[in-house]
């Protein structure tokens, strides 16, 4: 379901000018009656469907993914019978920062021959972590998925990951069941984030890897028809785009209608991009995301 700034603001101590001039976000969308499988199923259909493979063609299946209700078996393994593929299949958790290191595992499966069409999910649903009583990371998230499938070819031109262990500034911890051997207490809470550091981290970071790939690319900014960045923050976006001298057209934003999905962002807005045939073949796209670790990516890709 939508959920507005103004609906936060019946139960919580916030406005929609309080968080939209912060965020640039006005609503978001949150599970309620679906479930986040039901979600990464459909955008799972819908990228093979836009692809002309069926299932059965998928020789991998890579699933970005944070938090569900299955700590095992992975996430993956079910959307695999879900949508009756017969491949291998793995999930990873790169945080926001989850698409970009998918790429670049399906990129070393297809460069050694290993692997033809890899199908890449990211399936998130932060909505269950943040604290619905404060009005920090509750009003910056939402839930969503999305999904592109990979093939054999050369249109992915450089990419580039980094981790940087960086734990405070963005972490959660699950609570774990009683074991009568180990009397460690449980340190449970919501989601716990510091802006500032999160803010810093990300600019420094995003923009950092996009000078390097680009570099590595070999192209230069006249080139770049997009710049795909993960929707965490207007803020944020805005100052890496400020960073680069770069002008506003080319940054596309859907953060103010989704919020924050982590690692489902670039999917979902380069899917709508392609749906509104905003992108050309030949298009330069650079993209970029960064998140909890501290992970961070980029990479250019031909469209």
């Amino acid at each position: 379901m939508a959920v507005t700034n103004e609906m936060l603001s019946s139960f919580l101590d916030t406005d929609d000018e309080w968080i939209s001039t912060r965020t640039g976000i006005k609503e978001r969308r949150i599970i309620s009656d679906e479930t986040l499988l039901e979600l990464a199923v459909i955008a799972s259909t819908n990228a093979l469907e836009n692809a002309k493979i069926c299932a059965q063609d998928l020789d991998f299946i890579i699933c970005s993914n944070v938090v569900n209700n299955f700590v095992t078996p992975a996430l993956s393994c079910i959307i695999q019978g879900k949508i009756e593929a017969k491949c291998p299949c793995i999930d990873l958790n790169g945080a926001c920062t989850g698409f970009i290191f998918a790429l670049d595992m399906a990129e070393a499966y297809i460069a050694t021959g290993r692997a033809k069409n890899i199908l890449i999910i990211c399936a998130e649903e932060p909505s269950k972590i943040v604290d619905w009583q404060a009005r920090d990371a509750s009003i910056l998230f939402g839930d969503g998925a999305g999904a592109v499938v990979v093939s054999a070819g050369d249109n992915l031109k450089s990419i580039h990951l980094t981790t940087t262990c960086s734990v405070e500034p963005l972490y959660y911890k699950r609570q774990l069941e009683h074991n009568p051997y180990n009397q460690e207490k449980n340190n449970f809470q919501p989601l716990v984030m510091c802006g500032k550091d999160v803010y810093k981290l990300a600019v420094s970071s995003s923009t950092s890897d996009i000078r390097k790939v680009m570099a590595d690319a070999q192209i230069t900014q006249e080139k770049v028809a997009y710049y795909l960045l993960h929707q965490a923050n207007f803020r944020i976006i805005d100052t890496i785009r400020e960073y680069l001298h770069e002008s506003v057209e080319k940054f596309q934003l859907n953060v103010q209608k989704y919020g924050n999905t982590s690692s489902a962002s670039i999917p979902i807005l380069l899917d709508e991009m392609n749906r509104e045939q905003k992108l050309k073949k030949g298009d330069m796209l650079v993209l970029s995301a960064f998140g909890a670790g501290f992970t961070s990516g980029a990479c250019v890709i031909e469209w």
